[in-house]
């Protein structure tokens, strides 16, 4: 998307306010509110994408690897989720809220494609930008003076610069979980995958990833196995955590050792992710050592 947008000139007098007004505060309603709409909307877009690339199935890492189909499949998937998040039902367009129709349109470029059903309708518009992490939620009265004069083949025509001033932002510039193999070194992922078995390529991804937690996606990517987490547990010797612990590497869990992630200052870490770090110090080794037997240590 647009680094640089245009401020709204969507405020009371203009003649889009009332009507988008009315959408926004429904929509947001349906969602639980505004933080809730603000959290869940950057959530589904990371599930959507993340679900199309399918790394544990198909080794892609990033958006750009997708074929075209799939990249159209993303705001199909989009749609879907959205009227399934909002509790809405399909209507003559994408969806209908408060009796209007409403195009749904998705972007992982920097604008929309609006088709001729949807002029003078509204169109609830949804960005991702993958680069930086960043999405976007607003709407539009798709009026013929806020498009692009010229179309493409499908007589579909973008919004205009002009016609950026009349978006109604629900949000815009916000963040949203960023793709983790895009924010990892790239040497130290050729590396993780260049391993050849599933304990080799999740020691190295805890080997080289510490202090840094990691969602079990990227794990079950790493590991390419069903029983992916197979691969995290201690295994006779021969499992990652007993790899990393003779590197006095430590493995934690975000839930099961949530008190000894917070011990070790480290950042906090989801109930489904992973993290790991050096033990440097002898203190710090006691600590793994006695919450291992559950037992209480001292603050230091």
């Amino acid at each position: 998307m647009k680094q640089k947008l245009p401020d709204s000139l969507v405020v009371p007098g203009h003649p889009d306010f009332g009507l988008l007004f009315e959408l926004m505060a429904e929509i947001t309603t349906r969602a639980g509110g505004a933080l809730a709409l603000e959290y869940d909307v950057p959530q589904m877009l990371r599930r959507c994408i993340d679900d199309v690339i399918m790394t544990p199935k198909t080794g892609r890492r990033a958006y750009e690897d997708l074929e075209k189909t799939e990249k159209t499949y993303i705001g199909t998937r989009v749609e879907i989720e959205l009227r399934a998040l909002l509790g809405v039902k399909k209507g003559r367009l994408d969806t209908e809220i408060l009796g209007h129709d409403v195009d749904i349109k998705h972007t992982m470029g920097t604008n929309w494609m609006i088709p001729t059903e949807a002029l003078d309708s509204v169109c609830l518009l949804v960005a991702a930008d993958e680069a930086r992490a960043r999405c976007y939620l607003g709407l539009i009265k798709a009026r013929p003076d806020y498009l692009t004069r010229g179309q493409n083949k499908d007589a579909k025509r973008s919004i205009s610069a002009e016609g950026f001033k009349h978006i109604f932002w629900l949000f815009k510039d916000h963040p949203y979980p960023a793709n983790f193999w895009r924010t990892a070194d790239a040497e130290a992922v050729e590396q993780i995958f260049a391993a050849a078995t599933g304990n080799e390529r999740m020691a190295q991804l805890f080997r080289l990833i510490q202090r840094q937690p990691i969602h079990r996606d990227a794990v079950e990517a790493v590991a390419q196995q069903k029983d992916f987490m197979r691969r995290i547990r201690a295994d006779g010797g021969h499992g990652t955590r007993d790899i990393l612990a003779r590197e006095q590497i430590v493995l934690l869990e975000g839930q099961k050792d949530a008190q000894l992630i917070k011990a070790l200052e480290l950042p906090p870490c989801p109930a489904s992710a992973f993290i790991s770090c050096r033990i440097e110090s002898g203190y710090h080794a006691r600590m793994v050592e006695q919450s291992r037997h559950h037992v209480e240590w001292p603050t230091p």
